[in-house]
């Protein structure tokens, strides 16, 4: 693993998938103002990489991706500070959300507050069998904020409010119901998992996939008749890359 600053590592294997590891933050992965600016540079380093498969997003703890926001930085905060923290958080978000390649979150053991809004802004999340959930703001005076705005959109109104509200937390298998993970991993193959989506992903053309990501993140912010409209150009410029003529006559010739 190769350390582009104190806080992010990077392995990438020969099939062009990178692994983010976010480092010294603690045996919780917390994310400091230093360990989200380190990881946000992370990204937009890799961002430029066009030949970036897809990105594995996972901490150097065991215990946790990202275990939540550090507490200890946001007792010291004042309303500029305050404002100034939560926006680094909000750009970290937007780094993993709009990275041009799929982002899987690889979460075992805890996620909860800032980290649970890091992986809601991933494409797909794997958890590990034992991994809990929450989001626990109100039980320390501040309301959920930034990417909690995705929840909604991935369990629904009242489930979000649910979380956000009670500060309850949900274990692997009732956030795999409410389809805030896509996947649970059995005891042990959090990694397998995860392998499991990965080549998944490869299967599928990579500019295909980096279209569909961006159609994706347009999607959540547009009215349907909007999305749907949009959808057609986008369709045919998916043509102007050679990948469909060449993946489609490659379907055919397999089926003759």
């Amino acid at each position: 693993m190769d350390m582009l600053n104190p806080h992010c590592g990077i392995a990438r294997d020969d099939r062009g998938v990178v692994r983010l590891t976010i480092c010294n933050a603690g045996k919780l992965n917390i994310v400091s103002s230093a360990v989200t600016n380190g990881v946000r540079e992370g990204f937009e380093h890799l961002a430029a990489d066009p030949s970036i498969r897809a990105v594995i997003l996972t901490g150097e703890s065991e215990r946790s991706m990202i275990g939540g926001a550090d507490i200890k930085e946001m007792a010291r905060l004042d309303q500029p500070s305050a404002e100034a923290f939560i926006s680094r958080l909000r750009d970290l978000c937007e780094a993993v959300r709009k990275f041009p390649a799929p982002v899987i979150a690889r979460l075992p053991g805890w996620c909860l507050g800032g980290g649970l809004e890091v992986a809601a802004a991933c494409d797909v999340r794997v958890a590990a069998h034992d991994a809990m959930f929450g989001m626990p703001e109100v039980r320390v005076g501040i309301p959920s904020v930034i990417h909690a705005a995705l929840l909604p959109r991935l369990i629904g109104w009242g489930r979000a409010r649910w979380l956000m509200m009670t500060a309850e937390n949900i274990d692997a298998q009732t956030a795999l119901a409410w389809g805030l993970v896509d996947t649970v991993a059995k005891p042990g193959g959090l990694d397998q998992a995860v392998e499991h989506t990965v080549k998944a992903l490869l299967e599928c053309g990579p500019e295909a996939l980096r279209i569909q990501k961006d159609l994706l993140r347009q999607w959540e912010e547009l009215p349907l008749t909007e999305s749907v409209n949009l959808s057609v150009g986008v369709f045919g410029k998916s043509f102007q890359t050679g990948e469909p003529q060449r993946l489609l006559q490659g379907f055919l010739d397999r089926k003759r």
